[in-house]
């Protein structure tokens, strides 16, 4: 294609970003909003500067974050211009590991001088790249004295210390760990890995940069190959990532290398990866004299869209600044659904998907979007009984992790222990010492006989008999605790006191009992701090879906019987690709859909509770990374009360929903009284509101101790609804009732 056709296509700020070619050694920042053709302006630049700029092209660099990413832009790129083929357009950890290949020897050389020769390899040239768990296996080797369970979080940390630059020679690790004694560790770690030859993933960063950093020649050298280097999503980039870029660019030496950076500060959502908002904020104090374009016209969403996005993320501090402005027609105002609890959720969102399809909207068209991955339950459920196919992106099914398995196969091995299948799964995790070998032994002697009766009679080894016993305790201890729905039912309902009516447990109890007494919890807790999984929250939420059964044994069989159903109704499901998208706000970035539902909006949810600061800046960003996923149209949903530890809590509405103006948004539902002034234009909540929330403890004369389920304008007159501890729910008019209802300040 000629270049003035396809700079034709460009808007007035993408080709002042493509033409802008660092004359006058002038780095480049392209300050890109959602949807506003980032990667046309990046690709159409690396084909500029090849045939117009007559740039060559061996000596150009591409990084991005993603295999994905670099190949979209090596395709769009070579499109454009043919000679882009031999660019260098890669991952950031790809070029480290090509940079790494061609220079091992002098990184040897600065880990020998490091570490002293003796038995030091440094880096061999035929190098292979250890993943998690092959470095929580060297950290074993390297510190037999650590236990096993501890090794993986070890390594997980020395990861986030390569991330950070950090080196076990560096002055402080306080962002890692406080304590000296993770400097010994990282330090034989690193002996240890040094002594193989080979690499772990963070070294493809870290090591580029310390070889730049302390030989003077390679860098020279460097600079004379790579004249132009162009990063894409720099928002996502983290410490080591910069500290690399900084040597690129060579600004110490004045090297006339050429930066070009593109990204969106307003979508840095990836801090628990080591993702550094800063990075792309200080850029303009960090190179040399950078020139700032925004890129603003966004072709993705309609107005109305985008004027809650606009809205939500000027509540930010930390930002550049920037408003997007729609290139799209006038299209259908934003829906706020103000619902009774996460069932009517389920049940609004289900309503919006099949009454759009039956009008010839393809299930596709839809994406739900939830903060967290325990979230998708209840859709799930949801959209399998009401003939609804679904997509779960980004992770597997509820009923297909992990984490569910096993609870789900100790609550079947409790129903019937003979459950061999079930047995296998959990007896020895977390470990307890007893294998493959003697899980066989014990299954076999035990042939059609219950296990929980049967298995202690079994000659195995001490330190298995051991893990056994400690393994059939929990059952007998988790089987007491469900009755039998007869022995329950001796007591008539008159029968029983008060006291017994406030103690009857929900099969949630059980359940969460099951999580910590099995060793479940603790075992996925340690690894969501290494991987940053949710799989705590995922078990939460198992606990939270059987809040609705009794605490029996027939409780439990329901429960299971439940879940089958579930399961069934999957395998019936459409297996075709017009499937509404179940996704987590974290997994959407880059991706769009024609219309958004951003469900849980409810503090303590969304933003997740004791969110400040920095903290808070980050969820906010997410929420707007969530706004401009939709094109076409856009709802939001915030529960009055919602399932978690496996209680009904009542929950406040997100403090973002109040950051969207009155006329940007259509609410629908019954407001919370909290959120009626912000929508009202009114500077303050009506005292009476103000006074008998959402949430609040009250007692009655009559009906006893309860709590404000919710509260609304009806006839100019404040309503509130309240459920006692019996079970029963009661309206009340508080200017007028307050005599006989008593609210605890």
């Amino acid at each position: 294609m000629e270049a003035n056709e396809y700079l034709s296509l460009l808007n007035p700020e993408q080709k002042e970003s493509v033409v802008h070619s660092g004359e006058g050694s002038e780095d480049l920042l392209i300050l890109a909003g959602a949807g506003s053709g980032k990667t046309r302006v990046i690709t159409t630049k690396i084909a500029y500067l090849i045939s117009q700029k007559h740039v060559d092209p061996y000596s150009i660099l591409a990084v991005t974050f993603t295999k994905k990413a670099a190949d979209e832009m090596r395709e769009r790129a070579v499109r454009l211009e043919p000679k882009a083929q031999y660019a260098q357009i890669r991952t950031f950890h790809s070029w480290g590991a090509y940079f790494l290949r061609k220079y091992h020897s002098e990184a040897s050389s600065y880990f020998k001088a490091v570490y002293g020769r003796e038995g030091i390899s440094g880096v061999d040239s035929n190098f292979t790249v250890y993943d998690d768990d092959d470095m929580a296996t060297l950290v074993s080797k390297a510190i037999p004295s650590i236990p096993k369970k501890e090794t993986a979080l070890i390594a997980h940390k020395i990861s986030l210390a390569k991330d950070y630059g950090l080196t076990p020679e560096s002055e402080s690790f306080s962002e890692i760990d406080a304590g000296e004694e993770f400097r010994e560790q990282y330090a034989l770690y690193e002996k240890r890995l040094r002594q193989t030859g080979n690499v772990d993933f963070g070294d493809l960063i870290l090591i580029p940069y310390l070889v730049l950093k302390n030989n003077a020649e390679i860098r020279h050298r460097t600079h004379l190959r790579y004249r132009y280097v162009l990063v894409d999503e720099y928002q996502d980039s983290n410490r080591v990532q910069f500290l690399l870029l900084r040597e690129l660019a060579g600004i110490e030496e004045k090297a006339g290398v050429y930066i070009c950076v593109v990204g969106d500060d307003d979508q840095s959502i990836y801090k628990f990866r080591g993702a550094e908002v800063q990075n792309i904020l200080d850029f303009e104090k960090d190179f040399s004299k950078p020139r700032l374009i925004r890129l603003v016209r966004n072709y993705r969403s309609t107005p109305e869209i985008l004027a809650c996005a606009n809205s939500v993320i000027s509540n930010n501090e930390k930002r550049l600044g920037k408003t997007l402005e729609a290139q799209k027609k006038k299209g259908k105002i934003p829906v706020l659904a103000y619902l009774p609890n996460q069932d009517d959720e389920c049940d609004f969102c289900s309503d919006l998907i099949l009454n759009a399809h039956e009008k010839g909207v393809p299930f596709s068209d839809w994406a739900i979007l939830y903060r967290t991955n325990a979230q998708s339950l209840g859709f799930e459920s949801t959209f399998l009984r009401r003939k609804i196919p679904y997509q779960v992106v980004g992770t597997l099914k509820f009923y297909e992790r992990e984490e569910i398995k096993d609870a789900l196969a100790w609550i079947s091995f409790l129903a019937n222990p003979k459950n061999e299948i079930a047995f296998r799964r959990i007896v020895n995790k977390p470990v307890r010492g007893i294998g493959a070998v003697t899980q066989e032994k014990i299954v076999e002697a035990c042939a059609a006989k219950s296990i929980l009766e049967n298995a202690r009679s079994v000659k195995i080894s001490k330190k298995a008999s051991e893990g056994l016993n400690d393994f059939l305790s929990v059952a007998e201890e988790l089987l007491s605790m469900l009755p039998s729905n007869a022995a329950e039912d001796e007591k008539s309902a008159e029968e029983k006191s008060d006291k017994e009516k406030k103690s009857a447990k929900k099969l949630s109890d059980f359940v969460d009992a099951l999580s910590k007494k099995s060793g479940l919890e603790e075992f996925h807790r340690s690894q969501d701090e290494i991987a940053g999984t949710q799989k705590v929250l995922n078990l939460e939420e198992l606990a939270n879906s059987a809040a609705l059964y009794p605490c029996t044994m027939e409780g439990l069989l329901e429960f299971l019987d439940h879940i089958e159903l579930d399961r069934s109704l999957e395998d019936e499901s459409s297996d075709g690709t017009d499937r509404v998208t179940l996704i987590t706000l974290h997994n959407t970035k880059g991706l769009e859909f024609p219309r958004v539902i951003i469900t849980g909006l409810e503090y303590g949810v969304f933003p997740r509770e004791n969110k400040s600061g920095e903290e808070l800046e980050e969820e906010r960003r997410l929420f707007y990374v969530g706004i401009t996923r939709a094109r076409e149209q856009l709802y939001f949903t915030s529960c009055a009360s919602r399932r978690m530890y496996g209680q009904t809590k009542y929950m406040s509405p997100s403090p973002f929903l109040s950051e969207i103006g009155a006329d940007e948004m259509r609410v629908v539902g019954d407001m919370p009284s909290s959120m009626q002034g912000d929508f009202a234009g009114e500077n303050a909540v009506d005292p009476v509101a103000k006074k008998w929330r959402v949430g609040a403890s009250v007692f009655h004369d009559d009906w006893g101790p309860g709590i404000i389920s919710s509260g609304r304008m009806s006839e100019g007159e404040y309503v509130i609804s309240v459920v006692f501890e019996n079970g029963s729910v009661k309206k009340f008019l508080p200017k007028y009732q307050k005599a006989l209802i008593l609210i605890e300040d």
